[in-house]
C-alpha cells in the first residue's frame, strides 16, 4: 500500500475573492506531500483568475471560463483529478492544519468506507467562530432521513466517486446530499470526530441567500429516493422518518429566510410523522410560531440561541 497515495482537491470559484486566496492557502500548505490541486472558477471579474494565476505553478490544472454552475464546475474537476482520493472544498471553505494527512489516514484503515468526514467549524466573514458541527457515525438509514455531513470535511475515493457517478447539475443546494445518498448505495462512510475544517457564514453564501430553496431540494430527494429501487429496502422502515426530515430541513430553512409562517406548517408536518425528529429544534418552532406577532423577546431569545448553536441540520 502506497504510504502516500495521491489525493485530488479541487475547488470551484466563482466571484469569491475575498476568500479565494485563503482557501488556496489552505490547500497548500497541507502537511501532507502527495496532492494535486485544481481551481475550474466560472468567469470571475472580481480578481480571483489574478489570485489564482498567483499560484498556479503550484496547481496541477486550473480554468476560468463561463459554466453552468457550481455543480458543473466540480465536475469538470473530477474529471481532471488523477488521485486515489479526491474531495472539493468550495472558494469560501477552508481546511484546518492536518486535515487530508487525517482524512488519508482514516480511507486507508478502513478499506470499507467510500467516504470519510470529519467536523466543521462555523465563521463569519471576521474569522470569528460561530458554532462548531459536530456529526455522529451515521450510514445510509441516517442521510436519507437528512442528517447532513459538512461537505468541506469530507474525503472520497475516486474509484468509489466513479461508481456512483459525478454531481448531478440539477441540484444547486444538496447537490452533495444527493451524491453522498449515491455513495452510501456503494459503500458505507467513516467518521472521524476530529475537526477538518472552516465554513464561512457570510451574507452572500447559500444558506442565507437562497435559504427557502434547500427545502424544494430535499422533497425532490424525497421524490428521487422513492423512485429507485436501491434504496427499497431501507424505506420499508423508515419512509415516515425520511418525510419527517425533509420537512424538518424545508422549515428549518423557511425560517432562516424569515417564512416563518411556513416554517412553522413545516414543523407541524414533521412533528407529526416523527416527533423525535423535530424535538432537538423546539426553539425554532417556537420562535416560528410568534415571531410574526413582533414579540420582540421571543425574537431576542431566538438569536442568542441561534448563534449559540448555529448549524445546518443534524
Amino acid at each position: 500500500m502506497n504510504s502516500y497515495p495521491l489525493v485530488s482537491i479541487i475547488t470551484p470559484s466563482y466571484n469569491q475573492a475575498q476568500f479565494l486566496e485563503k482557501t488556496m492557502l489552505s490547500v497548500l500548505e497541507q502537511d501532507y506531500p502527495n496532492i494535486e490541486y485544481l481551481v475550474a472558477d466560472g468567469g470571475s471579474t472580481d480578481g480571483s483568475v489574478e489570485i489564482i494565476r498567483k499560484y498556479e505553478d503550484r496547481l496541477a490544472w486550473w480554468v476560468s471560463e463561463k459554466d453552468r454552475g457550481q455543480a458543473d464546475a466540480i465536475n469538470k474537476g473530477f474529471s481532471h483529478a488523477k488521485g486515489e482520493f479526491i474531495a472539493w472544498v468550495n472558494s469560501d471553505d477552508y481546511y484546518l492544519p492536518g486535515a487530508i494527512s487525517q482524512a488519508v489516514k482514516a480511507l486507508q484503515e478502513n478499506p470499507e468506507a467510500g467516504l470519510v468526514y470529519g467536523n466543521v467549524q462555523v465563521v463569519d466573514k471576521d474569522e470569528e467562530i460561530i458554532n462548531t458541527l459536530t456529526y455522529g457515525d451515521w450510514q445510509l438509514p441516517d442521510l436519507m432521513t437528512f442528517h447532513i455531513i459538512g461537505q468541506p470535511a469530507v474525503f472520497m475515493r475516486r474509484d468509489i466517486l466513479e461508481k456512483a457517478g459525478y454531481l448531478d447539475l440539477s441540484y444547486h443546494f444538496l447537490l452533495d446530499h444527493q451524491l453522498w445518498l449515491r455513495i452510501g448505495l456503494a459503500a458505507q462512510y467513516d467518521y472521524v470526530p476530529a475537526l477538518w475544517a472552516r465554513a464561512h457564514y457570510h451574507e452572500g453564501c447559500k444558506n442565507l441567500a437562497q435559504a427557502a430553496e434547500f427545502g424544494k431540494e430535499a422533497h425532490r430527494i424525497v421524490e428521487w429516493i422513492k423512485s429507485e429501487p436501491a434504496f427499497e429496502p431501507y424505506l420499508q422502515k423508515n419512509q415516515r422518518k425520511v418525510d419527517a426530515g425533509a420537512e424538518r430541513l424545508n422549515a428549518f430553512y423557511l425560517l432562516d429566510a424569515g417564512e416563518y409562517r411556513a416554517s412553522f406548517r413545516a414543523y407541524c408536518r414533521s412533528l407529526r410523522l416523527d416527533p423525535a425528529a423535530v424535538l432537538p429544534e423546539w426553539y425554532r418552532m417556537v420562535y416560528a410560531l410568534f415571531a410574526p406577532l413582533g414579540l420582540e423577546k421571543w425574537k431576542e431569545s431566538y438569536l442568542q440561541r441561534r448563534r449559540k448553536k448555529w448549524k445546518t441540520t443534524h
